[in-house]
């Protein structure tokens, strides 16, 4: 029983881990897009490098967690064994996916202040700063 459950973790875990690479991937690229200012072949370069990252820490999660420390004796251990290992790898998908996002995002949101910090046009003359009277004459305080 506990091959039985070896085999079933295999045959879903591992599927699910390519169908969300996939998923990140081709959605996650009109993300990536915008994060790099519509560079297309950096984005691409980055989307492909974050996917084989993405195999390589799952699968290997996925093929470390494998091992049972308790053997399987009847059918409800294969369910019990498998909820718990494929809801692990569920959530260690997902932890991963937001961290991408977090990071990615504070990427782009460092990107955009940085366009919304330079002004528009270049400033074409200085003004002097109010003395403590005009101040106090034009704002009350």
């Amino acid at each position: 029983m506990t091959v039985t459950t070896y085999l079933l973790y295999l045959l879903i875990a591992v599927p699910l881990t390519v169908w969300v690479a996939r998923t990140l991937s081709r959605y996650g690229r009109i993300f990536l897009v915008d994060v790099f200012h519509g560079n297309e072949d950096i984005a691409d370069a980055v989307n492909k490098l974050l996917v084989v990252g993405f195999y390589l820490l799952n699968l290997g999660f996925v093929t470390l967690f494998l091992r049972s420390g308790t053997p399987v004796e009847n059918a409800s251990g294969i369910f019990e064994q498998l909820s718990v290992k494929l809801g692990i790898v569920m959530l260690v998908l997902g932890v991963v996916h937001l961290t991408n996002v977090w990071i990615f995002n504070k990427i782009r949101n460092r990107s955009k202040l940085d366009t919304m910090t330079r002004p528009p046009v270049p400033p074409n003359d200085n003004v002097a700063p109010l003395t403590m009277t005009e101040q106090v004459a034009r704002y009350g305080y």
